[in-house]
């Protein structure tokens, strides 16, 4: 599987990833996991917006990407914002974090890039016991005017196609988006399926913000940087006017209990 360097577009990928939902976190305390108290690693965190929810709810977390440019910009914006959350180089299969430590692992927009078989492997062994794995993923849906558009300027510029990311390219079979495969895994693994669910939710953009936002997705972050300089202005150019747009948007969330 090719591996995308997102670093590449660090500063996009900053400002165009804090669009988690508020039903998130709401959701997953009315399914009784609460964060207050619980020692908790978000992996592949990029740039922190995960952490920072969760930090709110006063957790002690820890964020973990093997990406350096993205953690760069995950400590910039603890400074700015206030936050003293501690991020780590590493990547999902090798964490570099101690046995045993953790209440609760988190992956947002992030498993489909995993060696899964080793990923799984290294979360059983940094959570404690009945540990919880809830794994995220969320994106813009199509059918919008303004994402139509998108991908036709996109698919200009990227040869083979606008696939899904990652792993998810070649699933046969997705539910809300997960390939069904990863169930079966996570179950033969030792981790029982405690609740699957789905967040739909709107997202308003400017014109600026909704560009930030697609070059940060892995279709043109792989992308050579004048191929992807190109894109971006092509579509810039093909979105007329300055309002806003409200882009319909979807969160999957599979809550996971390691079996004692």
């Amino acid at each position: 599987m090719k591996q995308i360097d997102f670093g590449q577009v660090a500063t996009s990928y900053a400002k165009a990833r804090e669009d988690i939902p508020v039903s998130l976190m709401d959701s997953l305390y009315v399914r009784g996991i609460f964060f207050d108290g619980r020692k908790v690693v978000d992996i592949g965190c990029g740039t922190g917006a995960l952490t920072r929810k969760i930090a709110m709810r006063k957790a002690e977390v820890t964020g973990v990407d093997p990406s350096k440019e993205l953690l760069h910009q995950a400590v910039a914006l603890n400074r700015t914002k206030n936050y003293t959350i501690p991020y780590l180089e590493g990547t999902s299969e090798n964490t570099g974090l101690d046995d045993s430590q953790f209440d609760i692992v988190t992956v947002m927009r992030a498993w489909h890039w995993f060696d899964r078989e080793k990923a799984i492997a290294e979360m059983k062994r940094i959570l404690k016991e009945n540990g919880t794995l809830i794994v995220i993923d969320s994106g813009f849906l199509a059918g919008s005017s303004v994402v139509e558009k998108t991908f036709e300027v996109l698919s200009r510029y990227v040869s083979g196609g606008l696939k899904p990311a990652g792993a998810k390219a070649q699933s046969k079979q997705r539910i809300n988006g997960f390939p069904a495969e990863w169930f079966d895994e996570w179950q033969r693994n030792g981790f029982d399926l405690r609740d699957f669910y789905k967040l739909n939710y709107n997202v308003s953009f400017t014109k600026e913000a909704w560009i930030e936002r697609v070059e940060s997705i892995s279709w043109l972050a792989g992308l050579e940087i004048d191929v992807r300089n190109e894109a971006l202005k092509a579509l810039t150019e093909s979105l007329h006017g300055h309002e806003t747009f409200v882009i319909p948007h979807e969160c999957n969330v599979c809550i996971l209990r390691l079996q004692a």
